[in-house]
């Protein structure tokens, strides 16, 4: 299925006169809609399931125990593509480990003006201003709860929230607690994103003042949420910008720490652009291969400052098994996909965790 993507159906796709070539958005909403009516095919997808997740040909998955979830491979499809929660449903289906929602926002939102993706194929990059568009918390909710529970899903699920554009810097604690309260419900675990470029002074909570208050009161929530239905908390992670220092990211940590946060996903997209994509449009976040350097580097200082103590998921720039196979080198618990599987295909996630059994069991054979 691999080959037939990249050696059929991508370059036609990315060829000029073919639909959607000049609208991106597009053709990302036809991909979307695609998988959403895949998604609602029951059968079909318990039988993709089976052949990708369980067959006897497919080498053992190695799955892990991480934040008290058990997944059942290290590969997850990153928040920003599943936005309105309709094709979560899929994702093991498709092979990945874990599905992340979102950006969901406590507020319904359309997102910034049209054009905001913009894609770069010979560098395998993309660049977004999009803005968190999406239905709104409650919304959102209501879609989580007609489906599978908690306990019951092909795998874990984790839900990316943020803050509504309208609501100013001063509420943005009470905004993602609203989210929050209608959210985690739903949720095996939450992450928060503070780190898009594309919401106007958003990367502001990253400071220390800032992040302690938020972050405080989202934890304090969540235990009070638990002590009222008996569960135990969900587990909280935080998302961060590959634009920070490293003594940013050190206080970032330590605020982890002082609130007790499960792990850290690093990281979100970058403001900055290498040489060859200078032309790039300066607004909104750059995404796919570029952004894997730094990324990784990144997820290296994480993991040596904590001593692998804070668990990590590894997101950004990920478009190859050899990538993958870096970020887990390093340290990464986990790693998430993206813009790689608009360059690799649908399957490229269950491809990478195939690859990762693979070479864990010493698999005879290389397939990347």
């Amino acid at each position: 299925m691999d080959y037939l993507y990249e050696g059929l159906l991508r370059p036609l796709f990315f060829r000029k006169g073919f639909p959607f070539h000049g609208d991106v958005e597009k053709a990302h909403d036809a991909s979307y809609l695609a998988l959403r009516a895949f998604a609602a095919m029951r059968p079909l997808t318990a039988l993709f399931q089976y052949f990708n997740m369980t067959a006897r040909n497919v080498p053992a998955q190695k799955p892990i125990e991480l934040f008290g979830l058990k997944f059942p491979n290290r590969v997850g499809l990153a928040a920003g593509y599943d936005k309105q929660a309709r094709i979560w449903q899929a994702g093991g289906a498709l092979g990945f480990g874990h599905v992340e929602v979102g950006t969901v926002t406590r507020h319904s939102q359309g997102g910034n003006e049209k054009p905001r993706i913009f894609r770069f194929p010979e560098a395998e990059a993309a660049v977004n201003s999009m803005g968190f568009p999406n239905d709104g918390a409650e919304e959102v909710a209501r879609r989580l709860a007609a489906g599978p529970k908690k306990g019951a899903r092909a795998c874990p699920l984790g839900v990316n929230i943020g803050k509504s554009k309208l609501t100013l810097m001063e509420n943005a604690v009470e905004d993602y607690l609203g989210s929050f309260r209608l959210l985690a419900p739903h949720a095996d675990y939450v992450s928060i994103n503070i780190s898009c470029p594309n919401i106007p002074n958003l990367r502001e909570l990253h400071e220390r003042s800032r992040l302690v208050e938020l972050l405080g009161a989202i934890q304090s929530e969540n235990r009070s949420l638990a002590e009222k239905s008996g569960e135990k908390p969900l587990p909280l992670l935080l998302k961060i910008s590959p634009d920070l220092t490293f003594p940013q990211i050190d206080d970032v940590l330590s605020v982890l720490e002082e609130t007790q946060f499960a792990g850290i996903i690093a990281t979100n997209t970058t403001t900055t652009r290498p040489l060859d994509l200078a032309d790039a449009p300066e607004k909104g976040g750059l995404s796919g291969a570029p952004l894997m350097r730094r990324s990784l580097d990144v997820v290296r200082y994480i993991v040596r400052a904590t001593d692998g103590k804070l668990p990590v998921i590894g997101c950004g720039g990920i478009c190859s098994g050899e990538a993958a196979d870096q970020f887990l080198a390093e340290g990464a618990a986990l790693i998430q996909i993206y813009t790689g599987m608009v360059y690799r295909g649908p399957f490229f996630g269950r491809d990478l965790a195939r690859a990762y059994a693979w070479n864990q069991t010493e698999w005879p054979g290389k397939i990347w």
